[in-house]
Order: structure tokens, then C-alpha cells, then sequence
């Protein structure tokens, strides 16, 4: 079986697909990008903003679903420029602070609304 997750403190999909589907104990948040769901704007263009605002919203995914960060078992970080690597990092590393998950980190030629990076989630509930 599956489940729908989604939550008003989160952007809306902008498309055919979920926040969040749970599968059994798995959750499978999808790529989020730094889009306050309070006001549906991007936020500032800087990395750290918008790290911070990609990882908050799966935060709140999560806790929707039951979880927090410390179910997350894998990530993965689509940055515009690989460049911002070092600096999102530094963010990163304030939400996931022991047991950090697996991740990959890539640099993508485009992402929605032209952000500076998304961030997709697995986590085991």
C-alpha cells in the first residue's frame, strides 16, 4: 500500500506528483526546492537560503509522515552550480548532524523556477 504525505508547510507540487509517498515504513520525499510555502515565492538567492529552505521543507514533509531528519537514509543534492558545494554543505551538515545519510551531489544544467538547488529524500520510518 501506499500513502499520500503532503502538508501546508510545504510548497504545493507544481506538477503530477506528491510531496511524499510512504510505502511501508519507507518514505520517498521528493525534490524540493527553496520555495516558502508561506508565500510561494523562492526565497533569497544566496546558496545558504536556499539550502536552508529545501532542507526545512523536507523537514516538515518528514514530520507530516511521522519522521524527522534522523530517518533519512539517503539524499540527493541537484545544485545549479557545483561551485556552491562547500557552502551548502555547511547548511547541510546543521540538519543532518550525526548518522548522516548516504548522498550524491550533482550539478544540473537547469532546475525549476531557475533555484540554485533541490533536494530529494529517502527515509525509513
Amino acid at each position: 500500500m501506499k500513502e499520500v504525505i503532503a502538508t501546508n508547510q510545504a510548497p504545493a507540487a507544481i506538477g503530477p506528483y506528491s510531496q511524499a509517498i510512504k510505502a511501508g515504513n519507507m518514505l520517498f520525499v521528493s525534490g524540493q526546492i527553496p520555495v516558502d510555502p508561506a508565500t510561494g515565492e523562492v526565497v533569497e538567492a544566496t546558496i545558504q537560503a536556499q539550502a536552508a529552505r529545501s532542507l526545512t521543507n523536507i523537514q516538515n514533509i518528514l514530520a507530516q509522515a511521522g519522521g524527522s531528519m534522523d530517518n533519512v537514509v539517503k539524499t540527493t543534492v541537484f545544485l545549479k552550480n557545483m561551485d556552491d558545494f562547500v557552502e551548502m554543505n555547511r547548511v547541510y551538515k546543521t540538519f543532518f548532524t550525526t548518522d548522516c545519510p548516504a548522498r550524491s551531489a550533482v550539478q544540473v544544467a537547469k532546475l525549476p523556477k531557475d533555484v540554485l538547488v533541490e533536494i530529494e529524500a529517502i527515509a525509513v520510518l
